[in-house]
């Protein structure tokens, strides 16, 4: 089992130490170095700093948000940050959630299956650069659609700057079935969250099912990569207490009532009672009850926590599962002993 970092994105302020831990992932050998974002720290100014930093781990989005930026410009940062890093980079895109996308970026969030369709297509295009882009669909248009504002003077174009590699590897950042089987049709590899290695069949079924709508199915190559939150610590239930405030806040707070894909995942695990009541309890403002009401047992579903012979036995729950490789969730402050614990 192949292990990496997700980063994540910033809360507050990047820390001080940044460049230090940077270089500590690089050095310690782990595969892999993501960074996300939200509704503060950017995607890709945070991944060119860690290749200016680091030498030879692979660097990729997990996620950059589809509403943030047209797959034009997703494509341009991409692009630039291939070659910046010496080919190093994957591309993870997905569709955010409604909160972001329509409070944040201003965005419709309906449909965002057929949305990210449609940006896939068109980010594929402009990254190949073996002609000038142009699609007509029913949320992307190049050149734009004749209406208010449009000057008609638009043309197709290619970038001025040719891809390093021939092919730039896009992923998907999904949870839901239907959006994993998705990944699997149109994508590269899919960047998981909240995997949980009990239901590895559930997932096994959406990636089949994406496949099959494939032309040559399974493509060489295809990768999954799943965030798992780490936790160190001799004592379990103390371990356990630092991811509990984490899956609250998604599975009670990320997203409105009856709205909240996060949620819905562990509704799909079984635990639907404890998920209506976390949420109940996060909506109501009462937050540290929210996170109390998340039983031990689930947070080992999604999470490696405890000392780290526990840990190290945990892991080999993946092996067996569709999952080639783990990004240890947030940058730890001690990369080596986690390196030491999971390597």
């Amino acid at each position: 089992m192949r292990v990496g970092i997700n980063a994540g994105h910033f809360a507050g302020a990047p820390p001080a130490d940044l460049a230090d831990r940077l270089r500590a992932v690089d050095d310690a050998g782990f595969a892999s170095l993501w960074f996300a974002e939200a509704y503060g720290s950017d995607v890709f100014t945070t991944l060119g700093a860690a290749a200016a930093l680091t030498r030879r781990v692979r660097l990729g989005s997990a996620i950059a948000q589809i509403p943030a930026r047209t797959p034009t410009a997703t494509a341009m940062a991409a692009t630039t940050l291939d070659h910046l890093s010496g080919g190093r980079v994957v591309l993870g895109v997905g569709a955010s959630g409604p909160q972001v996308s329509e409070g944040w970026h201003g965005v419709p969030y309906g449909r965002p299956l057929a949305r990210t369709r449609e940006y896939v297509a068109v980010l594929r295009q402009a990254l190949a650069r073996r002609e000038p882009v142009t699609y007509a669909g029913e949320f992307h248009h190049l050149p734009a659609a004749p209406g208010p504002g449009v000057t008609g003077l638009g043309k197709p174009l290619r970038s001025s700057l040719h891809p390093l590699r021939e092919r730039l590897p896009v992923w998907l950042g999904a949870e839901g079935p239907r959006n994993v089987a998705l990944a699997a049709e149109i994508a590269d590899g899919w960047h998981a969250m909240f995997f949980a290695p009990a239901f590895d069949d559930l997932y096994r079924d959406a990636l089949a099912e994406g496949f099959a709508r494939r032309p040559g199915g399974r493509p060489d190559g295809f990768e999954v990569v799943a965030t798992v939150p780490v936790v160190l610590d001799d004592d379990v239930e103390r371990a356990a207490d630092r991811v509990r405030p984490e899956l609250a806040l998604y599975m009670g707070g990320m997203g409105a009532r009856g709205a909240n894909f996060h949620h819905d995942v562990f509704v799909r695990m079984g635990y639907g009672a404890v998920a209506e009541r976390v949420q109940e309890l996060y909506l109501s403002g009462r937050k540290a009850d929210a996170a109390a009401a998340i039983p031990t047992e689930l947070v080992e579903q999604v999470a490696l926590v405890g000392p780290a012979a526990k840990v190290r036995r945990d892991l080999d729950r993946w092996a067996p599962t569709v999952v080639d490789e783990i990004a240890v969730q947030g940058l730890p402050t001690d990369v080596h002993a986690v390196a030491a614990a999971l390597l």
